[in-house]
């Protein structure tokens, strides 16, 4: 478990057309071709994870089972992603089917949160790139949903993340870039769509 820098930037339809040419000139490197990424969160009967959020509340959690469909070697993945006063980290294990389907019928037990139950599920397009210092991840084509519903309800934003485990890295970004810091959480946005 490591503490790394998640600073997220919403990126309008002209950042997009720049941004390619500030990657390129920042040396940042593609790591691996555009893919589908699902995660399905998963939240308690109150929803305190995503109020919480809301709130800026710390610590707090989000819950969410994540995989690759258009990827043939894809597995799912629980991952459990906390906010603290020492700042922020992510927990990854891999799981097998029967978990899998576990979680999907009787719910996740978190000490915190109680029994969580599979809410809402969010999918896009993600692409990854790199340079020495940092991983940059932009995820285009955002659509949420209700577990087991087929209606999906696309976003109008675009998102693009950088990440790194040198925490000295943080007011780097914002000095000596043109981006502007955003709030982005795809959980909490999916209720902006999801009433």
């Amino acid at each position: 478990m490591t503490f790394r820098i998640e600073e997220k930037i919403i990126l309008q339809n002209n950042d997009k057309i720049n941004l390619k040419k500030w990657l390129i000139n920042n040396k940042y490197r593609k790591l691996y071709p555009k893919r589908k990424i699902h995660s399905l969160y998963f939240d308690n009967y109150s929803r305190a994870m995503y109020n919480d959020s809301e709130e800026g509340c710390i610590p707090r959690k989000k819950i969410r089972i994540r995989n690759y469909p258009n990827i043939e070697t894809s597995e799912n993945n629980l991952e459990i992603k906390t906010s603290s006063v020492e700042g922020r980290f992510k927990t990854s294990k891999k799981i097998n089917d029967y978990i899998y389907k576990k979680y999907l019928n009787f719910g996740y037990f978190d000490k915190y949160y109680g029994i969580c139950k599979p809410i809402r599920l969010i999918e896009y397009e993600r692409e990854y790139f790199s340079n020495n210092f940092f991983r940059i991840t932009i995820d285009s084509n955002i659509n949420y949903s209700l577990f087991n519903s087929k209606i999906k309800f696309k976003d109008n934003f675009d998102v693009m993340e950088f990440k790194s485990d040198n925490l000295n890295l943080r007011t780097w970004i914002f000095e000596n870039t043109h981006f502007t810091k955003s709030r982005f959480s795809k959980y909490c946005r999916s209720y902006f769509f999801i009433n």
